[in-house]
C-alpha cells in the first residue's frame, strides 16, 4: 500500500505507474481516493475545530462558577452537551470515509523501480546474466518423474488415490536427497549471518491481506474453513507477520531470517507432461530469506540476496541465470523482482526455482511495522527471495548430475546430509 500523501501531491505519478503495469482498470481508483481523502480531510478538521470549541467553553465553567454566574454556567453546559451528538457524527463519518479509503487504496498497485523493463507479461522479462555453462550431455536425459520412478522415488498415483492430482510420495534416496537439498539450504544461509526460523503454518486473514494482494489471495491461499485460518503459500507470509504493529528498535536493523516451511498453493499449472511430474504441485517445500531493513539499504540487500540464491545452485553444480520481472509480472506490492532460472538439460532451457523481490514499505504499512528511529517512527523495507523451493530443486539437482547409467552423481556438498554416499543407484 502506498502513502496517501503521494496522492495528494502527485496523482499522476500514481497513475502513470498503474498504466506501466497494464492496469488502466484501476485509474478511476485513484481520483476517487483523493475525493474521499478531501472529505475525510474535512471531515476531521470540523471535528477538531468543534472539539476545540468543546473544550475552550469547558475551560470557561470553571471561571463562570467562580465568579457565581450560574445561569451562564448551564447555558454553556447546555452547549457542550449539544455538541455531542455532532461530534459523534463526526466521529462516525471519519471512520466510514478511512474505511473506504483503505480498502481502495488496497488495490492501488505499489510504486515500481525506475530499473523495472516495462512489459505486459513474463514473455517481456529481460536475461540479467548467465551463471555456470549449460551443459546439454552426448546422452538422453530421462523426464524427472521418469528417473525417480526408475530409481524407486516417486508414487503420484498412489497420492492421486489419497489426495489427488498435484500431489507426491517421494521414497527412499529420493526423499532423503529432497530432504538434503533443504537441509544444506538451511546451514547455508545460517553460514550466511541469518537466523533460522520455523513459523506458524496457518495464518489469519489481517495477516494474508497484509503480505499481498487480494489478486494473489484469491488465485493461491487455501482458507481453512469454519475459521479464519490460511495456509501458507511461502513462509514469508507468516515470517513478516511476525511483526504485525510492533515498533522495533533501529538499532536491530537489518533483520536477517531465514526460514523453512512446507508451502500450500491452489495453482496447478497448464495441462499437458508436466502434471504427471513435481514441477508444479499444490504442496512443496521451501527455504526462504527475509530482511526488514532502512530504506537507504534496500537494493543492496536486494542485490546480496538474489546472489546468494545464484551461489547456493552453483554449489550444487546447476547452472543458472538470472530474469528481470517486467512491470506487468509484478505482484502490486512488489517494486522490483527478479527469478533465478535452473538450467535443464532434459528440455534444453531454463526453469525457475526462485524469485527475489523488494517491496518497499508496502507490506510494512500495511501491517503497521514501524522502526523507532532517533527522531521519529517510519515505515522499514521489506524483501524476501527462494533460497531453495523443491522438488523444483530437487529437479534441478537430478537433472544436471543425471548419468548414463541411470544414475544421479550427488553433489559433494549435499554428501554429508546423504550418510556419505556419492551416487543413487537403479536397484
Amino acid at each position: 500500500m502506498i502513502d496517501i500523501k503521494l496522492i495528494r501531491e502527485d496523482k499522476e505519478k500514481v497513475k502513470e505507474n498503474i498504466r506501466k503495469k497494464f492496469q488502466d482498470q484501476k485509474l478511476h481508483l485513484v481520483d476517487e481516493i483523493e475525493e474521499l481523502d478531501i472529505k475525510f480531510r474535512n471531515v476531521k478538521q470540523e471535528g477538531d475545530n468543534l472539539r476545540n470549541l468543546k473544550n475552550s467553553k469547558s475551560s470557561e465553567i470553571g471561571v463562570l462558577i467562580r465568579e457565581g454566574k450560574k445561569e451562564e454556567v448551564d447555558q454553556i453546559k447546555k452547549e457542550i452537551s449539544s455538541y455531542a451528538d455532532k461530534l459523534e457524527e463526526l466521529k462516525n463519518e471519519e471512520e466510514r470515509l478511512q474505511k473506504e479509503i483503505k480498502e481502495k487504496m488496497m488495490f492501488i498497485p505499489n510504486i515500481i523501480d525506475k530499473s523495472v523493463p516495462i512489459g505486459e507479461d513474463d514473455s517481456k522479462n529481460v536475461e540479467i546474466e548467465k551463471f555456470g555453462e549449460p551443459v546439454v550431455p552426448n546422452y538422453e536425459v530421462p523426464y524427472h518423474a521418469d528417473i525417480c520412478e526408475l530409481l524407486n522415488g516417486l508414487d503420484k498415483d498412489a497420492a492421486a488415490r489419497t489426495s489427488g492430482n498435484g500431489f507426491y510420495y517421494l521414497i527412499g534416496d529420493i526423499a532423503r536427497l529432497h530432504s538434503a537439498v533443504l537441509s544444506y539450504a538451511r546451514d547455508f544461509m545460517i553460514e550466511k549471518g541469518f537466523t533460522y526460523c520455523v513459523p506458524p503454518f496457518m495464518i489469519r486473514s489481517d495477516v494474508v491481506t497484509g503480505v499481498m494482494s487480494f489478486e494473489e489471495m484469491d488465485n493461491m491461499m487455501y482458507k481453512i474453513e469454519g475459521e479464519d485460518l490460511y495456509l501458507i503459500g511461502t513462509s514469508e507470509h507468516s515470517m513478516i507477520g511476525r511483526f504485525q504493529n510492533q515498533i522495533i528498535k533501529e538499532e536491530t536493523l537489518p533483520i536477517t531470517l531465514t526460514s523453512y516451511s512446507p508451502c500450500f498453493r491452489k495453482e496447478v499449472g497448464a495441462h499437458g507432461i508436466e502434471e504427471r511430474g513435481l514441477y508444479r504441485v499444490h504442496q512443496f517445500e521451501k527455504q526462504e530469506m527475509v530482511v526488514l531493513c532502512k530504506k537507504e539499504e534496500e537494493m543492496d540487500w536486494y542485490n546480496k540476496m538474489w546472489k546468494y540464491t545464484v551461489d547456493f545452485f552453483r554449489s550444487l553444480d546447476v547452472p543458472v541465470r538470472t530474469l528481470e520481472c517486467c512491470s506487468g509480472d509484478l505482484a502490486d506490492l512488489k517494486v522490483k523482482s527478479c527469478d533465478v532460472e535452473a538450467w535443464s538439460p532434459r528440455q534444453k532451457k531454463y526453469f525457475e526455482v526462485g524469485s527475489c523481490s523488494t517491496l518497499g514499505d508496502a507490506q510494512a504499512r500495511r501491517l503497521g511495522i514501524r522502526i523507532k528511529g532517533e527522531n521519529n517512527n517510519y515505515f522499514p523495507s521489506t524483501l524476501n527471495n527462494t533460497v531453495v523451493a523443491s522438488p523444483r530443486g530437487l529437479i534441478a539437482v537430478i537433472e544436471n548430475n543425471y548419468q548414463e547409467d541411470g544414475s544421479i552423481k550427488i553433489p559433494v556438498v549435499l554428501q554429508p546430509y546423504m550418510g556419505g554416499k556419492e551416487k543413487i543407484y537403479v536397484k
